[in-house]
């Protein structure tokens, strides 16, 4: 079976993507611990599992059309002064997330791509609403403590 180049470079890119997601919303998590924030800690704790759940279905895919994973290239993990600060970084995430999704559903549409077709639509949703989850957590932080501005 020959494999689809280009399918095969979507799949590692957003492969590379949700394991550098895995990476940064474990360390937000984390650092909302140390801050004592433990709604936002939970938070992202959650998008750390659905992220997860991600590289599962990409590995998924890539095994099932013979290739071993690979994502070698993680950026490294970008933390906030403050939970603004985070939010931010973890938006731009997601938006570089929805690009590259976008990208991979239209390319798999024009090669009538069904099953990676539906795999990259499915992520899609979800980025859509982690960014959406984002901007509803922006809007709710208090102004007067320093760790949240």
């Amino acid at each position: 079976m020959a494999i689809d180049p280009r399918l095969l470079g979507y799949l590692n890119r957003a492969l590379g993507h949700e394991m550098a997601a895995v990476q940064q919303y474990m360390a937000q998590s984390r650092l909302c611990d140390i801050w004592e924030m433990s709604g936002y800690c939970a938070h992202f704790r959650e998008d750390v599992t659905e992220e997860l759940a991600h590289v599962q279905s990409l590995i998924d895919a890539l095994l099932r059309i013979g290739v071993a994973p690979n994502a070698t290239q993680l950026p490294p993990v970008r933390l906030g002064r403050s939970l603004h600060e985070m939010i931010l970084v973890a938006r731009g995430l997601e938006v570089d997330a929805i690009h590259l999704y976008e990208e991979a559903v239209a390319y798999c549409a024009r090669v009538n791509d069904a099953r990676h077709h539906a795999l990259f639509s499915g992520i899609l949703r979800d980025e859509l609403g982690h960014l959406e989850e984002l901007g509803k957590m922006e809007a709710s932080l208090p102004e007067k403590d320093p760790r949240y501005a």
